[in-house]
């Protein structure tokens, strides 16, 4: 783990230089203009390199922080701008990490080409997890950053070093999916203190291939909290309700392409997650059968994908969907008898064609000798 921080007597001049440049202006290339407002913050940039996701997350004293700081690409990289931060280093740096130039060269770059780039935070992080981070000489104190193996964290107008120290610690102590310790960083870094102002905003954003809604994006979390007394708790509830939503779905949906392109230990990965999501959601009849139903079109986890269907169908009875995807699940298991008893059900409540389609097919089955698993 290596630090850039700046030196205290160093940072007593910078103090004292940006307060008597925001007299004046805000910088060498803002005088005679309305100065902007200086997005003091601490930010988390990550690679996890089994599930193959990229995420920052951040939090400021700063409205609407999630719409300037984070930005990232799926089997790219991942960008944090802040301090007086310049919103075309994200897409910059991405475009030439694309080209496979590295996260250090590519922040080398963009800033070689800002005249203002001591007034700039910056923290990259790359497609191979290697991280790079800079902090200007201009920044407020605190300000400095942290790099760790797949990570970068830093911050400016903070607390003091413990808070970028204790966002690090944080996310190598946590466990769970990519979000989850992007989250637990942040907490990390509010536990010393955070932003010296207070907190308004914060932000996540986690990309993965194919990873957004349906599938037509990469872009797998992006919430953000805009204005907020707590705004780092009311992230967490945020990725709780996304979870539930569209997190599960998610995880299916790239665990089986995995599994198709050969990457067994991230498709089990992800399928374990997303079982993690239906357990934390074990009375929600229809997230269960969601999960469930992906599962059984799959013949993925069966019997887990049984297990989910039948409690669903204890917590909708009614539901003929339901019944319809824990008949599927018994099928797919060989139980043929049972299919046809559950599916009976389910076409009774709704008429439904394709149900008595599936009754006759199961039927002419009964006979063969039944799949163990």
């Amino acid at each position: 783990m290596s630090s850039k921080t700046r030196s205290s007597r160093k940072t007593v001049r910078c103090v004292v230089g940006a307060a008597a440049l925001l007299l004046r202006c805000a910088g060498p290339a803002w005088c005679g203009s309305t100065a902007p407002q200086p997005i003091a913050t601490f930010s988390i940039v990550a690679y996890d390199s089994l599930a193959e996701e990229w995420g920052v997350a951040v939090q400021s004293r700063f409205l609407a922080v999630g719409a300037v700081v984070p930005c990232a690409k799926a089997d790219v990289g991942a960008v944090a701008s802040q301090a007086w931060g310049n919103p075309n280093f994200g897409p910059q740096a991405l475009e030439m990490m694309s080209r496979g130039i590295s996260a250090d060269s590519a922040l080398q770059t963009v800033l070689a080409a800002d005249s203002n780039r001591e007034y700039r935070q910056v923290g990259i992080v790359d497609w191979n997890g290697r991280a790079a981070t800079f902090t200007g000489q201009l920044c407020q104190a605190w300000a400095g950053g942290i790099t760790g193996r797949g990570y970068c964290v830093q911050g400016n107008i903070l607390a003091g070093d413990s808070v970028v120290k204790g966002m690090a610690a944080a996310f190598e102590g946590a466990d769970g999916p990519l979000a989850r310790r992007l989250i637990a960083a942040l907490h990390g870094g509010q536990r010393y203190g955070g932003d010296k102002r207070g907190m308004q905003s914060a932000a996540l954003l986690v990309v993965s291939k194919d990873g957004g809604y349906s599938g037509f994006n990469d872009r797998m979390i992006d919430l953000r909290v805009d204005d907020h007394s707590e705004p780092i708790k009311e992230l967490e509830r945020l990725l709780d309700l996304h979870d539930k939503t569209f997190g599960a779905g998610a995880y299916v949906r790239i665990g089986l392409a995995a599994k198709r392109e050969g990457k067994r230990d991230q498709a089990e990965l992800l399928m374990a997650r997303a079982m993690a999501v239906a357990e934390r959601s074990n009375d929600d009849p229809q997230l269960l059968n969601a999960i469930a139903w992906e599962f059984a079109i799959s013949d993925h986890r069966l019997p887990d994908a049984l297990r989910l269907a039948t409690r669903a169908v204890a917590l909708a009875p009614n539901d003929a969907d339901i019944l319809d995807t824990q008949a599927e699940c018994y099928a797919r298991l060989g139980d043929y008898r049972k299919a046809v008893e559950v599916e009976r059900r389910a076409w009774g409540l709704s008429g439904n064609a394709d149900f008595k389609r599936k009754i006759d097919e199961w039927k002419r089955k009964i006979t063969r000798p039944y799949r163990v698993d």
